[in-house]
This record gives C-alpha cells, sequence and structure tokens, in this order.
C-alpha cells in the first residue's frame, strides 16, 4: 500500500488560490489514479478530480476552469491548484490513491474560504 501526506490547506478569501500537495510513499508503483476528494460539513464526500497513471485528467462539474491536478512523477507528489475559490469550496480536502488491490487515503486537510 501507500501512505499519503496532504498540506497546503488553509483560510483564504474568496477569489483567492491555494496550492494542495500529496505526497506518497510505500508501493506507489501500483497506483492506478490519484484522486482528490472533498467533505464539506453535513455533506458527502464527494470526487473532485482525478489524475490517472497515464496522465488523464478529470473533474466535478464544480471545478471545472478554477482547479487544476498535477504531478511530480520525480517527487512522488500530486498537486491540485485551486483558484477563484468560492465560499462553497470550503470543505476537508482528502487526496486518494487507487489501486487494484488497495485504496488508501490521506488525513485530509482544512480549505476555508471566507473574507
Amino acid at each position: 500500500q501507500v501512505q499519503l501526506v496532504e498540506s497546503g490547506g488553509g483560510l483564504v478569501q474568496p477569489g483567492g488560490s491555494l496550492r494542495l500537495s500529496c505526497a506518497a510513499s510505500g508501493s506507489i508503483f501500483s497506483i492506478n489514479a490519484m484522486n482528490w476528494y472533498r467533505q464539506a460539513p453535513g455533506k458527502q464526500r464527494e470526487l473532485v478530480s482525478t489524475i490517472t497513471s497515464g496522465g488523464t485528467t478529470s473533474y466535478a462539474d464544480s471545478v471545472k476552469g478554477r482547479f487544476t491536478i498535477s504531478r511530480d512523477n520525480a517527487k512522488n507528489t500530486v498537486y491540485l491548484q485551486m483558484n477563484n475559490l468560492k465560499p462553497e469550496d470550503t470543505a476537508v480536502y482528502y487526496c486518494n490513491a487507487r489501486a487494484t488491490s488497495y485504496n488508501s487515503w490521506g488525513q485530509g486537510t482544512q480549505v476555508t474560504v471566507s473574507s
């Protein structure tokens, strides 16, 4: 399995930007896709963005055009660049690694968008 550590959350004003990082360690060769999820208070966890081992990316409709997922293979790190943040983006953001035989989660990082 892999271990995941997120960082980069914080408090930002509407319209601002943040970049989340997810550092992976362990059996990273087995990962099929890396995902960012988020969970707002009282809501279900939702998939925000995916990057596959082949580099294909996808986004939830609510973040298309504002968020960008990327990776640095040399650093075993996946990023989520979040621009033009809105109050409704406030949530705990979780990094997820999906492989054939397991599904690993990070501890989460809080993102709060408020004036």
